[in-house]
């Protein structure tokens, strides 16, 4: 069945006047990949760079989503408009996002300043979705000061919500070795801000100093490079937001003041070109004699017919047919 008709014009116009159901349209149809998503970047583009995009990780149980609706709180009572991005597991029979963080900052669902979507990771590494960059664009364009985005976790191949971010939280907790975990997974070089939540626990003062005494160790000494802060929170009853605000504050005009927020920008965009550069490079070999055509010089290469780069020069010369 053909994809249903999209008057983009109108619902660009639409999410920019404020209407929920036209963001969550446009989300849609960048998670969809639907054939108007071309028409609906070129309409939006114009009309983003403003948002703070704010990136939040770690590991299963420190708290994410409730951190975030703490955020979430704080931002409002300054009158920003917030959007958040939570990325879920997939559900590996739909595909769909599995674990419903809108259940989860249901407190904040009432609320027209406060948009909250759900985005399934399908498999894509990173612990984030394909469709974020997108996704961050569609909120950005619609008139949302922050963006916050939730990734499904940290671990070796966790980190890339460092490169989509223009403030990258760490959180992590006490009693769950995430101070090792965060030296083995290079978490120290990602994070702007670390936040040891759950802080009323038994270990939150040794998890503070280790992680204190990581940062020093860390190559972030020379002049003018920030210093990430460790901030403590008890997330479930709003403890430590004023600290956590003052931190995201003192990044921010970092940021602002040194040009990295441009050249962390100017990052995101090339990243996300050569993902789309890619990705259409990848349906044109797929396209390639049905299909089959990989599967043929693959097994020439097996055979010892022909070597590996010269299978490429085939594919691709036959791709550009």
């Amino acid at each position: 069945m053909a994809p249903r008709t999209v008057d983009v014009p109108a619902l660009v116009d639409a999410a920019r006047a404020g209407s929920v159901r036209a963001v969550a349209r446009l989300v849609s149809l960048v998670e969809d990949g639907h054939p108007a998503l071309r028409e609906v970047m070129a309409a939006l583009v114009p009309h983003t760079g403003r948002a703070w995009v704010i990136g939040l990780t770690g590991a299963p149980g420190v708290g994410k989503s409730t951190s975030t609706a703490m955020l979430i709180s704080a931002f409002r009572q300054r009158g920003r408009r917030v959007g958040v991005l939570a990325v879920d597991p997939s559900s590996p029979f739909s595909g769909g996002a599995l674990l419903g963080d809108r259940i989860r900052m249901q407190d904040h669902s009432n609320d027209p300043d406060v948009y909250i979507r759900s985005l399934a990771a399908r498999g894509h590494l990173g612990g984030l979705s394909s469709a974020t960059p997108q996704a961050i664009r569609v909120l950005d364009a619609a008139g949302f000061d922050v963006v916050l985005v939730e990734t499904v976790g940290v671990g070796q191949s966790e980190v890339e919500v460092a490169g989509l971010a223009d403030t990258s939280i760490v959180l992590l907790a006490p009693g769950m070795g995430d101070g090792i975990q965060a030296a083995k997974a290079g978490i120290l070089e990602i994070g702007d801000v670390f936040v040891v939540n759950k802080a009323d626990h038994e270990g939150a003062d040794r998890a503070v100093h280790d992680l204190r005494h990581m940062i020093s160790l860390a190559d972030r000494a020379a002049p003018g490079n920030w210093r990430p802060p460790v901030v403590r929170t008890v997330a479930v009853t709003r403890v430590g937001a004023d600290s956590l605000m003052e931190a995201l504050d003192k990044h921010r005009a970092h940021l602002d003041e040194t040009g990295e927020l441009q050249r962390r920008r100017e990052g995101r965009a090339v990243r996300e070109i050569e993902q789309l550069a890619v990705e259409r490079m990848r349906t044109r070999l797929e396209s390639v004699e049905g299909g089959s055509g990989l599967d043929v010089l693959a097994a020439r290469l097996v055979a010892g017919e022909i070597d590996p780069y010269a299978a490429v020069d085939l594919l691709l010369a036959r791709a550009d047919r």
